[in-house]
């Protein structure tokens, strides 16, 4: 009778070993899709495999820089040699910005070359923070062509000088618009595909010098109707021009420094994390650049009752999707914690730093 009635109670409930079947089937269809998309679309996440995306990054960004450095400084010669031939004080200053450009190249590819040294106890995040350094030093470089400029605008200003070749002045002024907007566009185009702030501030650099060479026309338009402070007072508007590509670039490199990222891809990973297979919830998700690659911190929910094994099979199916999603990531440490038990597991940590501290996970009411 006590056996008859077991069983009625266990009518229709799967046993452990038919739980067990069907968790081992659900895991090997979803293995056999990854194997499907490895087919379709070949990657890998292998150490070698990452390192030799980030070396194919920093190619990319050293070509890049070696070209621009190239074309900037053939326009700064011939720049320098119609400065020399005419006087033009809004032409020196165009010429001083655009030999500055050219040479953000060396500690821009210094530490790119840098970011390819692989990571060691010292340094356990790799050297790509290099890269937020040669930023501050392109900051730096532009606030010094500025202040060179403003101060040759005003010494011309207070000591006018007659200017000639004006004709000369004029294709100068033409070839540094030409050759520092292709500049520019090759930067940032690069820097934005590798994720390189330092490089898409320079590309800003670059930009702006292309409109200040325009406005060298102005100078010398002026100067030929007549007006003789025409130049130095162009002079002046290109210290401006460079002072507003000085506020872009500095807030660009600021942030990278602060760890910011576009709250964009935060929202993607919390998408994708919910998307896993036995992910029930989120918690925090924070990233941030190190050079030019992505790495993220995540938490996430799983149901209490899963073993060891389970649990980190699901964070790494977590860390992968995550990296699949989110461009430029390499790599995210994934914490699993669990659905609400009688004692809270992170009670031992909160008087170490309160405002920092993991939230405790809340009650997750639906399941996947």
């Amino acid at each position: 009778m006590d056996g008859k009635r077991h069983a009625h109670h266990d009518h229709g409930r799967p046993t452990r070993t038919q739980q067990m079947e069907r968790t081992q089937h659900r895991r090997r269809l979803r293995l056999l899709r990854h194997r499907l998309s490895h087919l379709l679309i070949p990657h890998s996440h292998q150490a070698g495999d990452k390192v030799d995306a980030a070396m194919e990054t920093s190619r990319d960004g050293m070509r890049t820089l070696w070209i621009s450095l190239v074309v900037l400084g053939a326009t700064t010669v011939v720049q320098a040699v119609i400065v020399a031939l005419s006087g033009s004080v809004a032409l020196f200053g165009d010429t001083v910005h655009n030999a500055a450009d050219a040479l953000t190249a060396v500690p821009l590819g210094i530490a790119f070359l840098l970011g390819r040294r692989a990571a060691d106890r010292r340094y356990t995040y790799g050297y790509g923070r290099a890269e937020d350094l040669a930023g501050v030093l392109i900051v730096a470089t532009i606030a010094a062509s500025a202040v060179l400029a403003a101060w040759t605008g005003v010494d011309r200003l207070l000591h006018p000088r007659d200017i000639t070749h004006l004709w000369a002045v004029s294709g100068a002024a033409l070839a540094g618009f030409v050759g520092n907007e292709w500049v520019a566009r090759y930067r940032i185009r690069t820097g934005r595909r590798i994720g390189s702030a330092a490089l898409v501030a320079d590309g800003l650099h670059a930009r702006t010098d292309g409109f200040t060479s325009l406005a060298v026309l102005l100078g010398a338009g002026g100067t030929a109707l007549g007006w003789r402070a025409a130049d130095p007072v162009v002079g002046l508007l290109i210290t401006l021009a460079i002072l507003l590509v000085l506020k872009d670039a500095a807030r660009e490199v600021y942030r990278r420094l602060m760890d910011s990222v576009d709250p964009e891809l935060v929202a993607t990973a919390h998408a994708t994390l919910r998307g896993v297979d036995g992910v029930l919830d989120t918690g925090q998700v924070r990233m941030r650049w190190i050079g030019h690659a992505l790495r993220a911190e995540a938490d996430i929910v799983v149901d209490a009752r899963l073993t060891v094994v389970e649990a980190h099979r699901i964070s790494v199916a977590a860390e992968h999707a995550l990296i699949h999603a989110v461009p430029r990531l390499t790599a995210a440490t994934v914490h699993t914690d669990h659905t609400p038990v009688e004692d809270d597991p992170h009670a031992a940590l909160h008087h170490h730093a309160p405002q920092n501290r993991r939230p405790s996970p809340t009650p997750v009411h639906s399941s996947k």
